[in-house]
């Protein structure tokens, strides 16, 4: 089972590039708790999808800590890298988004595998959840969803972005993404439409259980969004829209698996401190052993 763990983002909200920050009781970055979480329950290929001036940083980084008995990838997700026969100019700036940090890793995984933000703790039995659904897998066009509560997602720094999901009989129907909700006044606001949202409704953390279909559907996905030239400066390919489409034109079935994993996330510099007191705590109680890699 293989674990890709997004790592190219710039943390213009956080001030600093989040996936390296230690955040952890010995100085370890918030991705090594999910990859120590996975190995536990039988993952054995990590895939770190980063940017090129980070590649030889981390791949010297993360295999001092898994060993050699784990496979270890770490990918550079490049602007240049695109579906043949087609041709960009060079007002390009930055990757093409969450969908193709995803298809970064075509080339390497060829087995059912987990994705998550790098820059996201999950919780051990979001990890049990995944490894329980790989297992028992009887087509690669099951895909599946380990879903939280959006009440559970918030910060408490400013307004956050979640794919709001619609299930029915633990089926995924839709999702929608509202990119700016906040609390206010005990309340939970989609301040770009006004919407009041349910605390309880089941939300996307981008912990997705797929297989190698995706890489095929996001190439031809991708392909269609080049064709119009007004995508190439700014406009970027996202994981979730993948997902509605192919779920919208009958390729998979999207189980959403829900689990009572404690999740946060480091969106805003002032999350740092939670970050950092929760990871000591889950340590003390013994959740995770200090230091998470005994070897190092």
């Amino acid at each position: 089972m293989t674990l890709l763990l997004m790592a190219a983002g710039s943390g213009s909200r956080y001030g600093k590039l989040k996936q390296f920050d230690d955040l952890g009781p010995a100085g370890e970055f918030l991705m090594e708790f999910s990859i120590f979480d996975a190995l536990k329950n039988g993952f054995d290929h990590i895939v770190v999808i980063t940017k090129e001036e980070n590649q030889t940083f981390l791949k010297e980084h993360l295999a001092k800590r898994i060993g050699t008995a784990v496979k270890l990838d770490v990918l550079v997700q490049k602007i240049e890298d695109i579906p043949s026969g087609i041709t960009i100019g060079e007002e390009r700036k930055k990757p093409w988004g969450t969908a193709h940090a995803v298809w970064t890793a075509r080339d390497v995984i060829k087995t059912p595998f987990v994705i998550i933000n790098a820059d996201d703790y999950y919780g051990e039995k979001a990890f049990e959840s995944a490894a329980n659904f790989i297992k028992n897998q009887k087509d690669f066009a099951a895909f599946a969803l380990v879903a939280y509560r959006l009440k559970d997602t918030l910060s408490d720094y400013g307004s956050v972005s979640r794919g709001v999901c619609s299930v029915k009989n633990k089926t995924l129907k839709s999702i929608k993404e509202r990119t700016k909700i906040v609390k206010n006044d005990g309340k939970i606001i989609d301040e770009e439409s006004g919407l009041e949202l349910s605390e309880d409704a089941s939300v996307s953390m981008n912990f997705w259980i797929c297989t190698p279909l995706i890489f095929d559907y996001t190439k031809d996905y991708f392909s269609q969004f080049l064709a119009d030239k007004n995508n190439h400066e700014k406009k970027e390919i996202y994981l979730p829209f993948v997902a509605q489409e192919m779920m919208e034109n009958g390729h998979i079935s999207v189980e959403v698996l829900t689990t009572n994993s404690h999740w946060f996330g480091v969106t805003y510099y002032d999350d740092k401190k939670t970050a950092v007191n929760t990871l000591l705590n889950l340590t003390e109680e013994g959740t995770y052993p200090a230091p998470l890699w005994p070897k190092v």
